[in-house]
């Protein structure tokens, strides 16, 4: 059912993403626990998506700060505060932050110093800022909108089908 392996990650970027979504349904479709979901997710994004070197979640607390969830990769960063570094902006702003050179970023929070280049989406559900997913790259100005797309897509699918507020 789920090929993560290299094949996939050679294929054009619709055909990648197309599969993902196929992939993604089968291991969220009737499983409402937003942990073991986000843990599928994190795993399924690091192993397929090439030229990746981390890829997790982190959930908002309090309204003040993103607690480290599940994810794949080096260990990261526990807690960031709202409004800093990458994953603290896109929580603030409320809007996708596609980084080419997180060096060039200011206030980058750099957990991992072999990341170049980042993608961040807020995981928003009914006007509530409830986390985000974060995927690094150790290549610069490695995400595009064919990433933003593909991956705002399976957020939404795993809001959709996730018990967040059990968190």
């Amino acid at each position: 059912m789920f090929a993560l392996d290299d094949t996939l990650r050679h294929l054009p970027k619709t055909d990648l993403y197309a599969e993902l979504h196929r992939q993604a349904a089968g291991l969220l479709d009737g499983e409402r626990d937003p942990i073991a979901n986000a843990a599928n997710l994190a795993a399924l994004l690091y192993w397929t998506l090439p030229d990746l070197n981390w890829a997790g979640f982190y959930f908002l607390r309090d309204e003040r700060e993103l607690v480290l969830g599940p994810f794949q990769g080096k260990p990261a960063c526990v807690r960031i505060p709202v409004g800093r570094g990458v994953c603290g902006t896109a929580i603030a702003e409320g809007k996708t932050q596609v980084v080419p050179d997180v060096h060039a970023f200011p206030g980058h929070i750099a957990c991992d110093a072999a990341s170049r280049s980042e993608l961040v989406i807020p995981l928003l559900w009914d006007g509530r800022a409830l986390g985000v997913l974060d995927l690094d790259s150790p290549l610069p100005d490695r995400f595009d909108a064919q990433d933003t797309a593909g991956c705002a897509t399976l957020i939404d699918r795993f809001l959709q089908g996730s018990d967040l507020a059990r968190l």
